[in-house]
């Protein structure tokens, strides 16, 4: 029996050097009892620590990840939401399921303003091309005051009035454009 313990002790002995080996705590988990940061501006003052710029970027970067809300300065926290550009006031470093169920419904509400805000856009540029289209008159046609069609007669005129001398001037500016323009027309269709 001597012998089969003999044979044994070596193979004890290896197997409880390779469970201190395996137990012994490392020296990362030996500051287990350092606390975590409790919010983005604590983790952001431990990532500033950090001893090269890529190791800061990156430890910033986890920070962001890790807490959405900041710190107010008076105390609180706030949450920015980027995709309405607004900001709210919750209770803690990242928002409850309550606070994130209203910022959500916020979002809706936002998504519906802008939507309704396209229309009524679009809606007042096709009016406004309309109304370039179509140019609205300010009187209706009842309204319209007639030309006269006589002359008025030469014993009711005084001599060098304007509406005496008025359908003179316009008969001979009426003759002078038909002579202009049938010329210049006429000789346009013989090119």
């Amino acid at each position: 029996m001597s012998s089969v313990i003999r044979s044994r002790i070596p193979a004890l002995l290896v197997g409880a050097a390779g469970a201190l080996v395996v137990l012994q705590p490392s020296h990362a988990d030996a500051q287990w009892w350092t606390r975590a940061p409790a919010d983005f501006e604590e983790c952001a003052d431990v990532a500033e620590k950090a001893p090269s710029k890529e190791e800061r970027t990156s430890a910033l970067a986890e920070c962001n990840a890790k807490f959405a809300g900041r710190r107010k300065p008076g105390g609180g926290y706030t949450y920015y939401d980027f995709m309405q550009d607004r900001t709210f006031d919750i209770a803690g470093a990242n928002p409850t399921p309550e606070e994130q169920k209203k910022i959500d419904e916020q979002y809706a509400i936002y998504l519906e303003n802008q939507r309704r805000n396209s229309i009524a856009a679009a809606f007042a540029a096709k009016q406004q091309q309309v109304q370039q289209v179509q140019p609205v008159s300010l009187r209706s046609e009842s309204e319209r005051v007639p030309l006269p069609t006589r002359r008025p007669k030469a014993a009711n005129c005084v001599k060098n009035s304007f509406s005496c001398e008025w359908p003179k001037l316009s008969g001979s500016l009426n003759e002078l454009k038909k002579k202009l323009f049938s010329a210049s027309s006429s000789k346009g269709k013989r090119s």
